[in-house]
């Protein structure tokens, strides 16, 4: 059993997520999965995706940590790819190389036909070929992998190849060794490299069999409640005060100004308390299920009859971590068939959800043209987590399959490295196609679409309705920023674009999450102006400059207290005069971009 098996074996509770965010801009160019970084081969054609596992690997919940940092791997500096060579004891990464006749996307086997299409080219041949690996290669899982689609190019082929096999046969210390990196860049050619890449690999369903051995059991001993090594580390940690949240939005004169208080690191993970303990009694008396399964497990959630009016409030208080994954389930849902934006439904309305899952796995045998770019984001995107520690463990995979699948979804959007950390927070607590369709409810129902999209449209109207806040609420820090040429595009564009997944601890994000799923969109623009909020004073000395109130809202964020804040937020959002605002300012900003007349309304 690896660590990660074990883990949840262990506990249903999930993780903890903090992000290093780096390349951030306001050109859409650099977010976009086809940009020119790194390597000069985000040009990828058409691709097919990796193969599909059993349900039982990709239906795991895991718990990852997202870092744009580089991974401890060898190769770091990865320069152009060459084409892969044949390796004799890693045919694993040298897939077949495509022919001049051209071969359909998708082929499929006859009821007698060999499982190997007949225009498959030649996989090289060596007697160092693994029986496991040679296995692998052969069965119907990992088919689509060994054929490139018409015009795919050898890199996007290579990955994908990876990908599907490693699926299938998984990789060794899945959860606490660093891995073999296979695509990003190609195994060496000496014997050493070859026979250290044989080893890495796993050895099928034997794999997830395994005891437990000494190291392992160390290893996850040290683990903290949402399965990390060691909590992350950030450059600059300042304390978001709770003195400021006790007040009530609203027109104040600025007090005296106060330094932020800095941190020199992470406080530790809160352990279970005896109050949360007590909501999951609470959450276990409020969700039936919506059905069941033909096996008897729960096949969706819906609040008890006559429990509908508790559901809001027992979000803000804090979604229990044993039922976040059926709370977000069940909230997403609700909200997407919701009669009106910011109303939720509870009634238990499929919604679309069974075909979503069916879209899900429909795409991973279609090719997509961002497999190269979501190949490079995927082992940055989550590091130091029992899940995502090992390169192209389960977790892993199980991220790369939910992208690339997504980037099919809206050719608007595509793919962008923004959607890793979202992506990979829902992994934490819902399986790889709830993971998809989840993605697809925040991409329409909460209106992602519009803050991916090229220009970032929804981005704009967000910071819009955000200084209209400031303005109203804030006038003198609304001046400040004027003065001082402070625009929310400099500051919030990665809290928006991330969901704060890289500006304040995960535990806390998770209740940001909770209320941006019960709440929509207004949600990410009222944690905002909180934050703006906490500091106000700072922001209006006499001695604040462009440099010092960017580099303070730059900052990663640590509440003194995450009930305070939540309640804060709650009790804005509660306000009917200030949510009629934001709707009506939304609305305005609509008619200025549709006349042209939005070039000069931000800071």
């Amino acid at each position: 059993m690896s660590a990660r098996n074990s883990l949840h074996a262990s506990s249903s509770t999930a993780t903890t997520t903090t992000t290093n965010f780096t390349g951030l801009g306001l050109d859409h160019q650099d977010l976009q999965g086809s940009s020119e970084t790194e390597l000069d081969v985000h040009r990828a054609a058409s691709r097919t995706p990796p193969s599909r596992s059993s349900s039982k690997s990709r239906s795991r919940k895991a718990v990852p940590q997202f870092a744009y940092d580089t991974p401890p791997e060898t190769n770091r500096d990865l320069p152009s790819i060459p084409p892969p060579s044949p390796l004799p004891s890693t045919a694993l990464l040298t897939p077949p190389q495509p022919s001049s006749t051209q071969l359909p996307s998708t082929p499929t086997p006859g009821p007698s036909s060999s499982l190997q299409p007949k225009a498959t080219p030649k996989t090289p041949q060596s007697n160092s070929i693994s029986p496991l690996l040679s296995s692998a290669l052969s069965t119907p899982a990992s088919l689509t992998s060994l054929v490139p689609s018409q015009g795919e190019e050898q890199d996007a082929f290579h990955v994908r190849h990876t990908y599907a096999v490693l699926d299938t046969i998984g990789v060794r210390g899945d959860g606490y060794e660093e891995g073999v990196e296979r695509t990003r860049a190609r195994i060496g050619a000496s014997r050493r490299s070859q026979l250290d890449a044989e080893a890495a690999l796993g050895s099928g369903d034997e794999e997830k069999r395994k005891e437990l051995g000494e190291e392992e059991r160390k290893m996850l001993a040290g683990l903290d409640r949402y399965g990390f090594y060691s909590l992350p580390t950030h450059d600059r940690l300042v304390l978001l005060p709770s003195a400021p949240f006790l007040k009530r939005l609203s027109p104040s004169k600025p007090g005296p100004p106060l330094s932020p208080t800095s941190l020199s690191s992470l406080p530790p993970t809160p352990p279970i308390t005896a109050k949360e303990t007590s909501r999951i009694a609470k959450w276990t008396r409020m969700l039936i299920p919506r059905g069941r399964d033909e096996g008897g497990n729960a096949d969706g959630w819906r609040v008890k009859g006559g429990k509908e009016r508790k559901l809001w409030g027992r979000v803000y208080k804090g979604v229990p971590d044993r039922w976040r994954s059926a709370a977000w389930e069940m909230l997403v849902e609700g909200y997407a068939v919701a009669p009106a934006p910011g109303s939720l439904s509870v009634g238990g309305k499929d919604g679309g959800k069974d075909g979503l899952e069916r879209e899900f796995r429909d795409a991973l045998d279609r090719p997509s043209t961002y497999d190269v770019q979501i190949d490079l984001d995927v082992p940055r995107t989550i590091s130091g987590h029992v899940m995502f520690k090992t390169r192209y463990g389960a977790g892993q995979r199980a991220l790369f399959q939910v992208l690339h699948s997504f980037s099919q979804r809206c050719e608007v959007c595509g793919y962008v490295q923004g959607m890793g950390p979202i992506a990979a927070t829902l992994l934490c607590y819902l399986s790889p196609s709830a993971t998809y369709t989840a993605l697809v409810r925040l991409h329409s129902a909460y209106s992602l679409h519009s803050i991916f999209a090229p220009g970032f449209p929804g981005l704009l109207e967000a910071i819009y309705v955000q200084e209209k806040l400031i303005e109203t609420y804030m006038p003198a820090v609304y001046e400040s920023f004027k003065n001082n040429m402070v625009g929310g595009t400099a500051y919030a564009t990665k809290w928006y674009i991330t969901l704060f997944a890289n500006s304040v601890p995960f535990q806390m994000q998770l209740r940001v999450w909770d209320a941006f799923l019960v709440d929509g969109p207004d949600v990410l623009v009222v944690v905002a102006v909180g934050i703006v909020w906490a500091y106000r004073d700072h922001i209006t000395s006499p001695n604040a400059s462009f440099e010092t109130i960017l580099s303070l809202l730059s900052s990663f964020f640590v509440p003194e207290d995450e009930d305070a804040v939540i309640n804060w937020i709650g009790k804005v959002l509660a306000d009917k005069g200030i949510r009629d605002s934001m709707r009506g300012w939304r609305t305005s900003w609509g008619e200025m971009v549709r006349t042209g007349k939005d070039k000069d309304a931000l800071l």
